[in-house]
């Protein structure tokens, strides 16, 4: 039997801090329901740095207490520390939630916009709940939080939930500690909180006494849907009907990216995707991503125009109780994508939505709760069981990648595609959001707003600006223009080396790796379009080993948008301008002319730029295979090679390898490729199937990757590989790069919580910069 201690029943106080995403999560209500169950008094707060706590009552209890604290936090919290101090007890009794405090300069990271949670929609379909299809029902545990909040701590005064008085019942669910929506700051019902309005595409309101039952009919009649939701407007139409998904297609100025769905459960996209125990997890989570699943070949009921020649959907469940009850309406499969035009940022604002896409709606579901900062859908996949970001956002962003120093304050200004920008302070990286492709002053608007709400919501003033090489990149005008206009320290953080970076920053490395960077483009220190890149680095720096050869891009960006200009710089520069084409699909359509005028660029070096690029690379052949000759959209032609190759890896494995050699060049291995690309013509001429060309290529590539890391560790001794970089988008290369790795001993490093694409080098860019600055002193 344990006796206890004498000092255990003694009487004793504690100030507790607890830092991390501890706000708009439920915590206080948490506190005050453990406080309670350990007959403990005192209070809890929020303050703009964390949540304060003091506790007095029975040592045991507060061990225990301590011990909950712990191990029982709510889901959506993530708790980085808990600093505890005893002080003299002064009698207290009961417990209490007290008003919360702003402290200067302090911060506190915050949550991404939560899911509904189950209990919240068991109420939004009970016909006797009093939020009986409610679109804003939430609670602690679910519903809008960082799309919502101005400044903090986390009130209702300082959201955009701010103008709407809760009314006397759900000021009593507010004030009840033992109730579920205890201090829930979006709270609010039928009677007190946001409503609907439905209009039609000139902005007139329609009278309707079921809104989103009204609206299902017009979906069903083929009507195009603008739907206000958490973070923006997304477009929805009939996922099934062929002429609506093309009618969209046309209307929004996007001829063939694929379309992100929506459905109403995991059943439902069993129905027509293939679901792992992982993807359903991830599906089902609390950031509720878009996820690309695998089709069923028999999901015939799909428009082929959502995902053509793909073999992959992109799916989500409905993140919020107005998707929900849409889509219980619907019944049936929804598009549901960006409300934007082509590129730009997506809408937010009901004026905004108006303005912009009245041209591609039919009509407008609007409402007046507030948006404060744009969000888009997070987009993950799953390969070899593990997530991995493609677009960070909603659910995900603002959350902090945790840092294994104490950072300057920088910002790191990111690339021109996908765009993120990445502020740090303390042991805090914050990446933003997805904010697009800065090819727009829409774009560019939405970038500074959203760098001065960063600012803002987590006290950063910048010391340093990292910024891409590329002179041309709209994010590197802006950075080097803020440093010089407020008298900042400007660091400039080369493409790839950023890459690698943000994959050693995310899985905790800080010793030298062998990186390999496959992207389209990224600025090299020689001037360069790099893209295939090996080298061996850290956060203090990198030096380039081994690359892919260089190849002229005859005509600059225009190879990239018509990959058959690719294939033909491969084809001219390497086997020689007498190459016949007219055994190869795609070039022998190329007119004479525009043939002529290639060999003519090349042959004077007229905007031609060489680049080493993986990216490139996987255009050509994509061309030579004649799957895809014109993009009309980014990495199509590459996208397409990957959906040709065999779905069973076991079929790829087994493919020849196609011949490659190397050279020394200035102690630079240079990966060459023109017994490659002569193959691939060989196939292709011989009428050896499109996908098994792809297979083989694929094989190739990962050969290629093996065999030189194989040859860099041999002289480095490195043994640990970061993988990083558009190109590892592809989940065939990247499995069977992975595999082939670890299968030789190497330790493989690759993206999770970051995107490997351009989404995140503003988080290496910080690192880099932060890092090297620290070390300087």
């Amino acid at each position: 039997m344990e006796i206890a201690s004498p000092k255990d029943n003694l009487i004793a106080r504690m100030r507790i801090e607890v830092s991390g995403v501890v706000q708009g999560v439920g915590f206080r209500p948490f506190v005050y329901r453990l406080a309670y169950k350990y007959n403990l008094n005192g209070w809890v707060r929020n303050t703009s740095g964390n949540v304060a706590i003091e506790i007095e009552g029975q040592q045991t209890d507060l061990n225990r207490f301590i011990d909950s604290l712990k191990n029982e936090a709510p889901p959506v919290s993530h708790i980085q520390s808990i600093s505890t101090m005893n002080i003299l007890p002064v009698n207290d009794t009961g417990f209490r939630i007290m008003e919360s405090k702003t402290k200067a300069g302090e911060y506190q990271p915050i949550s991404g916009d939560i899911a509904t949670c189950d209990k919240c929609l068991h109420e939004i379909f009970d016909t006797d709940d009093r939020r009986y299809l409610y679109p804003f029902t939430n609670c602690t545990n679910c519903g809008p939080r960082f799309t919502i909040i101005k400044d903090i701590p986390y009130d209702r005064p300082l959201t955009t939930m701010s103008p709407f008085k809760m009314c006397h019942r759900c000021q009593a669910e507010y004030d009840d500690p033992l109730d579920r929506r205890f201090h829930a700051q979006p709270n609010a019902c039928p009677d007190c909180g946001p409503q609907l309005q439905l209009a039609d595409n000139t902005g007139k309101t329609i009278e309707s006494p079921d809104i989103l039952k009204q609206v299902a009919r017009l979906i069903m009649e083929g009507k195009i849907i603008a739907v206000k939701g958490m973070g923006g407007f997304q477009l929805a139409c009939d996922a099934t009907s062929d002429n609506v998904v093309k009618k969209l297609r046309q209307r929004k100025k996007r001829p063939g990216k694929p379309f992100a769905l929506m459905m109403s459960s995991i059943e439902e996209i069993k129905k027509r995707c293939i679901v792992s125990d992982a993807e359903a997890e991830l599906l089902s989570s609390a950031q509720a991503p878009i996820v690309l699943l695998k089709k069923r070949k028999d999901a015939s009921d799909i428009a082929i125009d959502v995902a053509a020649r793909n073999k992959y959907l992109g799916v989500m469940l409905p993140p919020t109780p107005l998707h929900h009850i849409l889509l219980s309406y619907t019944d049936r499969p929804l598009v549901m994508t960006s409300g934007n035009l082509s590129e730009e940022p997506i809408c937010k604002d009901n004026e905004e939505a108006l303005q912009w896409l009245h041209n591609i709606t039919d009509y407008f579901i609007l409402h007046n709760r507030g948006i404060y900062a744009r969000y888009d859908d997070s987009v993950y996949l799953v390969e070899k069981g593990e997530a991995r970001a493609i677009r960070r956002a909603r659910g995900y962003a603002p959350s902090p990648v945790m840092l294994p120093f104490d950072a300057k304050q920088v910002l790191a200004c990111g690339g021109e595609e996908k765009n993120t920008f990445c502020l740090t302070r303390d042991k805090y990286a914050f990446l933003s959001q997805h904010i697009g492709d800065m090819d727009n002053t829409e774009t560019l608007e939405h970038f500074e707003n959203t760098i001065g709400l960063y600012k803002n919501l987590f006290r950063i003033q910048p010391e340093i600006i990292a910024y891409d090489l590329h002179p041309e990149y709209i994010s590197t005008k802006y950075g080097l223009g803020y440093a010089t206009e407020n008298n900042l320290k400007a660091i400039g953080v080369q493409h790839h080396h950023a890459h690698i970076a943000g994959c050693m920053i995310e899985n905790g490395i800080q010793t030298p790796v062998i990186g390999v960077a496959f992207d389209g483009t990224g600025y090299g220190t020689d001037g360069n379009l790099w893209g295939g890149e090996f080298f061996m680095g850290d956060f203090k720096g990198f030096e380039r080993l081994a690359h892919l050869e260089y190849i002229p891009m005859a005509g600059g960006a225009a190879a990239i948008h018509k990959p058959y200009r690719m294939a033909l710089s491969y084809i001219f520069t390497l086997l020689g301008t007498k190459t016949p084409l007219d055994r190869l699909p795609v070039l022998s359509r190329v007119s004479k002319t525009e043939v002529s005028t290639i060999k003519k660029q090349l042959e004077i070096k007229l905007n031609c730029p060489l680049t080493s690029s993986a990216g490139r690379l996987f255009d050509a052949v994509s061309a030579l295979a004649g799957i895809r000759g014109v993009a009309k959209y980014e990495a199509q032609a590459a996208i397409e090679l990957e959906m040709s190759a065999p779905d069973d890896i076991n079929d790829i494995i087994k493919q020849y390898i196609y011949p490659f050699s190397t050279e020394t060049e200035n102690g630079m291995t240079v990966i060459r490729l023109r017994e490659l690309i002569k193959a691939v013509i060989e196939d292709v001429a011989e009428k050896i199937p499109a996908s098994i060309i792809a297979a083989r290529f694929h094989r190739t590539i990962a050969d290629i990757i093996i065999k030189t890391c194989k040859a860099i560790a041999l002289k480095t001794g490195v043994n640990t590989i970061a993988l990083s970089g558009g190109v590892f988008q592809n989940r065939l290369l990247l499995k069977i790069a992975i595999e082939g790795l670890e299968n030789d001993g190497f330790k493989v490093l690759s993206h999770h919580v970051v995107p490997c694409n351009d989404g995140g080098i503003a988080l290496g860019q910080a690192v880099i910069a932060g890092y090297n600055d620290i070390k300087d002193k």
